[in-house]
Parts: C-alpha cells; structure tokens; sequence
C-alpha cells in the first residue's frame, strides 16, 4: 500500500513539474510602435495628401526634413522564449512617408536591416544615399538597445 501511494505522489509530482516547465517555455512576443498592414499601405497611394495618410497610418513616431517632410512610424519586435529570460530584439522596422512641398505623398518605403545595411522592403532594394540614411542607420542599428 505504502509503495503505491509513493509512486502516485511521484506521478503527480511530475506532471505538475511538466506543466511548469511547460509554462516557462512558451515563447512571447512584444510589438513596440506602430505595425503598419498592408491594408494601410495601400490607403497612402503615391500622390495622396498628409491627412489621408495620417488617416491612414495614425499619428507618426517622428517626422523630419528629407528632402521634404517626412512621417516615420517605427516598430519593433522583441521576445524571449522562456518566462525569465531576458527579451532580446528581433526585428525593428521604419515606415516612412515621404511628402513633397504640397504636402502630398512622393514616396512610401519600409527599412530594416537586412546583412547589416540599411534596406527597403518595399523596393526590395538596399539605401545607399540620401539625407536621412544616418537617422536611418541609427535607428536600426539600435537593436542592441532594446529601447525604442
């Protein structure tokens, strides 16, 4: 009898240590800023106004001077894969808006790092130049500060 109630205690001791560890390896994700859809991209068409786009997108992280105005909306996701571990960044993304002098849209692009030069995923090309290229760099290249 004695044996038997050992190994049921021993059972149960197990499944409740599967199930805490069960709890500790799920993996979570954090989204920090704006994740702009596809569905949003596609209302801020090339030659729409600042408000459309604003309608659209929301407020911008930022905006800036490149070449004229610009609205950037950075994201990033960061996770870790058990419940006490550090969180680590994952991916960091910059939409930018980039309007002429009337306020109107000349140019949609999405930057990331892609092998460690700043990247449009929209064009599928990678920057080389332009005014905002070093805002750019710096905020991607940021991704071992996982503060935005």
């Amino acid at each position: 009898m004695g044996a038997r109630r050992f190994e049921v205690k021993s059972l149960v001791a197990v499944a409740a240590m599967c199930v805490a560890l069960s709890a500790c390896a799920m993996g979570e994700e954090f989204t920090r800023g704006q994740k702009i859809t596809q569905d949003q991209l596609e209302q801020v068409p090339v030659g729409s106004s600042k408000e459309q786009a604003l309608l659209a997108l929301g407020t911008p992280t930022t905006t800036g001077l490149a070449g004229g105005e610009a609205l950037y909306y950075i994201s990033q996701t960061a996770g870790r894969n058990f419940a006490f571990q550090k969180t680590a960044v994952r991916d960091r993304r910059i939409l930018v808006v980039y309007l002429d002098d009337n306020s109107r849209v000349r140019e949609v692009a999405e930057y990331g790092l892609k092998d460690g030069k700043v990247f449009d995923y929209l064009s599928r090309k990678t920057r080389t130049s332009g005014q905002d290229l070093a805002f750019l760099s710096q905020v991607l290249a940021g991704l071992a500060n996982p503060s935005l």
